[in-house]
């Protein structure tokens, strides 16, 4: 669980991608393959809690720190995920510093927030090291998602509050809350994560984005943006599929 928040704290690029699929096998693929973090995306990913365990027990045996993408915003919800030893929780849609302040105390134990105490969990070694994961909370990493109006007007107050480690816009949701669905180079968009990474750096917090293709790389690192994903299982093999049967329809076509 160490060593992911200090790199994004020392503004260092930090690579990710989504796990959507619901399977053990495309997280270890995608956990083998060279990736700084992994998400395991519990709110539109095919997966359910019990496989997210499953993929984190996986995710172990890799040089991938693993988060996961909470489905609603719960106090219960985010207990099982930490207990189950994700490294950090990503927040979707969250509208204002209110939530994004309930939101952070859910990651820490009182009394720096409201997460439940309990010993035979997972990421303590089932009680074998309680001591030791209760004090490395410190390397719990908050993420909260931008990706609605409400989160842009007010983003200065949600980056002011301890606890929140990443900013992460949501470009699908972003654009479609701005009636801009899809328009990436729309100057309102630009004007919006452009806002994110100054406030984030005012705060000494970091910028991150799910880049749509990795073209936007530059344009994202040139605006500050740190915690960048690009990708995941289930765009990989659709990718691939995609690909193999027009090589195979070339093959066909020149006979």
């Amino acid at each position: 669980m160490t060593g992911l928040k200090q790199k994004i704290q020392s503004g260092e690029a930090v690579h990710g991608s989504w796990i959507n699929l619901g399977s053990t096998v495309s997280a270890e693929i995608i956990g083998n393959a060279g990736f700084d973090w992994v998400l395991i995306d519990l709110e539109h990913g095919a997966g359910n809690d019990a496989m997210m365990y499953l993929q984190l027990q996986v995710l172990e045996s890799t040089d991938a720190t693993p988060l996961v993408r909470i489905d609603e915003l719960s106090r219960p919800r985010s207990q099982r995920i930490l207990d189950a030893g994700a490294a950090g929780i990503m927040f979707p849609r969250i509208d204002n510093p209110d939530e994004a302040k309930l939101a952070a105390s859910m990651l820490y134990y009182p009394p720096k927030g409201i997460r439940g105490m309990a010993k035979m969990i997972r990421a303590s070694g089932f009680g074998k090291h309680v001591n030791e994961y209760a004090s490395m909370e410190k390397n719990i990493i908050g993420i909260i998602q931008i990706e609605t109006i409400n989160a842009v007007e007010q983003i200065d107050s949600i980056a002011a509050i301890n606890g929140v480690d990443v900013l992460f816009v949501g470009p699908s949701d972003l654009t479609m809350a701005l009636g801009i669905f899809n328009q990436f180079d729309n100057p309102v968009y630009q004007n919006a994560i452009a806002d994110v990474a100054k406030v984030a750096k005012k705060h000494k917090k970091a910028a991150g984005v799910l880049l749509q293709n990795i073209n936007e790389y530059k344009m994202y690192h040139d605006l500050g943006y740190r915690v960048l994903a690009c990708g995941g299982d289930a765009a990989f093999v659709a990718r691939g599929a995609a690909e193999m049967i027009k090589e195979m329809s070339l093959c066909r076509n020149r006979l």
